[in-house]
């Protein structure tokens, strides 16, 4: 016999509400910007490193190629991203920050205070929440989960 459940305890309607949320306190700070929110997680992975691989960039944003191509396309339309084959080899392509795109840095990093402010979480408890969130949507990259964690994902 089946027990009915209140969608309001069900961990996906959690998880769906928290990541709407997101999205919308981002979208009026990143509109003026011409960015979108997948753009701004490239712009911020650009900003620890270039050159990048197109792959390297897809893997740690955990976007396959066929999504995070035409992100970068677009970021590059809009001069803040150049993509370029690598010499040693052809078919890999690398991307850097523009200066245009260097630029943005201290503006999205402003936007990531901003977005933490809005979150009214003390520091403690944002961190607990991020990495808590990472083990979820990452379980095979924490080796140090324990193995009962492990089942449970």
């Amino acid at each position: 016999m089946q027990t009915r459940q209140e969608i309001g305890t069900q961990l996906s309607f959690a998880l769906y509400g928290a990541a709407s949320r997101m999205n919308r306190l981002h979208k009026p700070l990143l509109a003026p910007l011409g960015l979108t929110f997948p753009q701004y997680l490239v712009m911020l992975e650009l900003f620890n490193d270039t050159p990048r691989t197109v792959g390297d960039i897809g893997n740690k944003l955990g976007m396959d190629t066929g999504t995070i191509t035409p992100v970068l396309k677009r970021l590059e339309a809009a001069g803040r991203v150049r993509r370029t084959r690598d010499r040693s080899d052809e078919r890999r392509v690398l991307i850097t920050l523009t200066e245009e795109g260097r630029a943005l840095q201290s503006t999205l990093w402003s936007i990531t205070d901003n977005i933490k402010s809005a979150c009214q979480l003390s520091d403690a408890k944002l961190e607990a929440l991020r990495d808590t969130l990472n083990d979820f949507a990452h379980p095979a990259d924490n080796a140090s989960l324990s193995p009962e964690k492990k089942e449970v994902l």
